[in-house]
């Protein structure tokens, strides 16, 4: 007993059949059990009461079960199952102390609960130890055979059982040999098993189908206790490595890993307390079960706590994560391969399906992180690839190229990132993410083609627009029979420089030719567009086009003078060549001529609005039929045309209503001209002036000085016309001539009488007489500076028709 401190027990069952369920567990932590595995033996000894059952286990096994103190008489010692590992005995072995059998402090119960014990034992125990009186041997009412009994009906309720080791250890071994008593001992145990009954399917089946009888004999411990102690040490050898093929345990098949032991012993006992019959196999199962469930529950904890794991998915939240796939993979597979040392020895299929659903439970815990990470990659690399395509596209290279090969790039990089967030346990598909980054990407590569082109359609129609709008603009300003000859010329040049250019854009997008040549087609119908609508805008402003041109033409000469009306003038030719002229704006802005074909429009205005005029002034009374009478031209189609006829007379009547006057305001001012400029009286007055003043003519012959004096009054008359510039001042008017005349006469025939004077006190000088003081000194004589102003401007010749009328003065003078 010298290694008893290394011994630890603890009562599993107690007396009244309960199940110590916190004693098993410190046992099995102090003991440590669990880290055993499959390692590990179950010896249980039954035996009638006080047999030294448990003497004989302290000697054997180096326990420390109570004794019976014989001095105080034979009474029951061990009351329920008691538990104990084995000292110094290898691999680790738990000892079962069983209370004994026919005990009078039980009764009546003694026989429920020796079958329970008894089943329990053999469901758990790999060898049986069957203490029994050598005087017993042969004995057909000995106690050893109710016991026997016992055993065999039990092994009839475990349905699978496993071959147990049933060892007879034959106390107070007497001198009869060994070898005698073996043989009776035997014969007995096979009677036993053939008086028990049995299930119909082990009718026939021998003993040694469920046991593995041994025999052995000790000496009385009270008699010979030396040699008891040599004989058990010798069976101790026995017991080292009982688990090694051909060692003393039998069938390991059904053994429940180590760690298993206390939930199994417990399931086992509650079957039995039930009264229900034991399945081994299944029972197993139920163990590998319910432990593997709790080892797989105990791992997935730990990964959940796990610092690195939770450190990757609160990065993953924020972005994509260096190493993760292989970062996981090594936990996980930490965590499996932790479950698989722990769950090694439990049942296979158990074990592997439970394994399957530990990982399974894993995965689904990291896969959120998963889809971050992978999300992550997505949006990384597609706004990798917009850069990456920007700065291509900035580089001068071409849309398609371009577009194909950072597509390429972006998706292998994707797939190489992809790759390394692979879980290796985890066999999930990628496709979908990048079959939604490949979407994203020519979604991208769409929008971006779909800019660029109407980018390069917004260049080249502002180009179109530009070249285009101004010019056509001023061609239809100076309407002529080449407007649209030249319109048409400068459509075909435009449209051709622009189609050219963006072909030649086109070329690097790799389009199919269809949308090609629809896009070119559209940007040509887009600069007829732009003609037809300037043409459309000057067709609404034709009315003012054709007052400006009749008031250029009407108001200016050839030489783009100022015209003025002297009476030499032929208004009616003037104003025929203006409306002409305005009539051929029309006729051009009636129609779109884009198309090279002919039509009569000029002509049927021309005869409708001009030479219908004339016929019908002379032809009053015929009735004929008006040709602008339709809102249609002839060979123009409804689409092409910008002015109808109706239009047209329309215009045409209102343009005439509003140059009418300035026609007039001409002759008006032409007629007056004529007035002012004709200051000879009629020939009738000529006559009667010469008749009547015949003697005054006569009496200023005879006296010269007459003619002098009148000679000398008409200079200072002439110089006071031209002072006075009447012929400007009548010009607005007789009344306002008149007043403005009268202000200014008193200061010029003062000016000129000091001119007179100043000439006259001057000595004579080689100066050219008659050259004129400037005007500038009349403002220093302390005349009225307004009038002043008035008499200068007055003595100068600012107007076109006073020089005339002072040139056709001096040539009649």
């Amino acid at each position: 007993m010298g290694n008893a401190d290394e011994c630890c027990s603890t009562q599993l069952i107690d007396g009244d059949g309960m199940f110590n369920v916190h004693g098993l567990e410190n046992f099995m932590k102090e003991v440590k059990l669990a880290e055993c595995g499959l390692s590990y033996a179950v010896v249980s000894i039954m035996g009638p009461q006080s047999s030294g059952k448990s003497t004989l286990l302290n000697h054997l096994f180096h326990t420390n079960f109570r004794e019976m103190d014989a001095f105080r008489g034979r009474s029951q010692t061990t009351k329920g199952i008691w538990l104990a590992r084995c000292a110094g005995i290898e691999p680790c072995t738990l000892v079962m102390d069983l209370e004994g059998t026919d005990g009078r402090e039980r009764g009546e119960d003694d026989t429920a609960f020796e079958k329970q014990s008894a089943l329990f034992a053999l469901a758990v125990s790999d060898i049986v130890l069957i203490n029994m009186w050598c005087h017993d041997i042969g004995r057909e009412q000995a106690a050893n055979k109710p016991l026997l009994k016992t055993v065999f009906q039990v092994m009839m309720r475990l349905f699978s059982p496993r071959k147990t080791t049933l060892m007879f250890v034959i106390r107070d071994k007497t001198r009869t040999p060994l070898e005698n008593l073996e043989p009776v001992l035997r014969e007995d145990i096979q009677k036993i098993w053939d008086s028990v009954p049995k299930p119909q399917a082990h009718k026939e089946t021998p003993l040694s189908e469920f046991f593995n009888v041994q025999v052995t004999a000790l000496s009385s411990y009270e008699e010979k206790e030396e040699l008891f102690k040599e004989q058990v040490a010798s069976l101790r050898q026995q017991f080292h490595q009982s688990i090694a093929p051909g060692g003393l345990a039998g069938d390991r098949r059904a053994v429940v890993p180590a760690s298993g032991f206390s939930f199994s012993a417990q399931q086992i006992w509650k079957v039995i307390k039930e009264n229900k019959d034991l399945d081994l196999p299944a029972h197993k199962v139920m163990v590998a079960t319910v432990r593997c469930e709790e080892i797989a529950n105990e791992k997935f904890a730990y990964f959940a706590s796990n610092e690195e794991w939770c450190q990757i998915e609160e990065d993953v939240q924020t972005g994509t994560v260096p190493g993760f796939g292989k970062k996981l993979s090594l936990i996980i597979g930490s965590c499996l391969s932790e479950y698989d040392a722990e769950a090694i020895y439990f049942d296979e299929g158990v074990r592997s399906a439970k394994r399957e659903q530990l990982e399974a439970k894993l995965l689904q815990l990291v896969q959120p992180a998963y889809q971050l990470m992978l999300g992550h990659i997505r949006s990384g690399t597609l706004d990798k690839f917009k850069e990456a395509f920007d700065k291509a596209l900035s580089g001068g290279e071409g849309f398609a190229v371009a577009a194909h090969g950072c597509t390429k790039a972006l998706m292998t990089q994707f797939d190489e990132e992809c790759a390394d967030a692979v879980i290796e346990q985890a066999n999930w598909d990628t496709s979908k993410v990048r079959d939604k980054l490949r979407r994203d990407i020519d979604a991208h590569v769409a929008a971006v083609r779909a800019t660029k082109l109407s980018e390069l359609t917004a260049l080249y129609e502002g180009k179109l627009n530009e070249g285009l709008s101004g010019p056509v603009e001023a061609l239809l300003d100076g309407a002529s029979n080449e407007t649209w000859p030249a319109i048409r010329v400068l459509l075909l040049r435009e449209t051709e420089s622009a189609i050219l250019g963006l072909s030649s854009a086109l070329s690097g997008f790799d389009m199919d030719e269809q949308t090609k040549d629809k896009m070119l087609a559209s940007l040509e119908n887009y600069a007829r567009g732009v003609v037809e609508a300037k043409a459309r805008e000057e067709a609404g402003r034709v009315l003012i086009r054709m007052k400006d041109r009749f008031a250029t033409l009407f108001s200016h000469d050839s030489d783009s003078m100022p015209r003025v009306w002297t009476g030499k003038e032929d208004i009616r030719a003037i104003t025929k060549t203006a409306r002409s002229s305005s009539l051929k704006l029309l006729s051009v802005m009636a129609a779109i001529r884009l198309d090279d074909y002919t039509d009569n429009i000029e002509n049927t205005l021309s005869a409708a609005l001009v030479d219908n005029v004339k016929s019908a002034v002379t032809n009053r009374s015929i009735t004929t039929i008006d040709p602008l009478a339709s809102s249609t031209w002839e060979e123009v189609p409804p689409s092409k045309t910008l002015i109808t006829p109706v239009q047209c007379k329309n215009l045409w009547r209102q343009f005439k209503m509003e140059t009418e006057y300035s026609v007039t305001q001409a002759i008006a001012a032409q007629e007056a001209n004529k007035r002012n400029n004709n200051w000879l009286p009629p020939p009738w007055a000529i006559v009667a002036m010469v008749i009547l003043g015949f003697n005054e003519f006569m009496t200023l012959l005879r006296n010269p000085l007459y003619l002098g004096v009148i000679f000398v009054a008409f200079l200072l008359s002439k110089a006071l016309w031209v002072q006075l510039d009447i012929a400007g001042e009548f010009r607005h008017g007789i009344v306002p001539g008149m007043l403005s005349l009268a202000t200014k006469l008193l200061p010029t025939v003062m000016n000129l009488l000091r001119k007179l004077a100043e000439e006259g006190a001057k000595p004579p000088t080689t100066d050219t007489p008659g050259n004129p003081l400037p005007g500038s000194k009349s403002f220093r004589n302390g005349v009225n500076t307004s009038s002043a102003v008035s008499s200068s401007a007055s003595s100068e010749i600012t107007s076109e028709n006073g020089t005339e009328e002072y040139s056709s003065s001096s040539k009649q003078d």
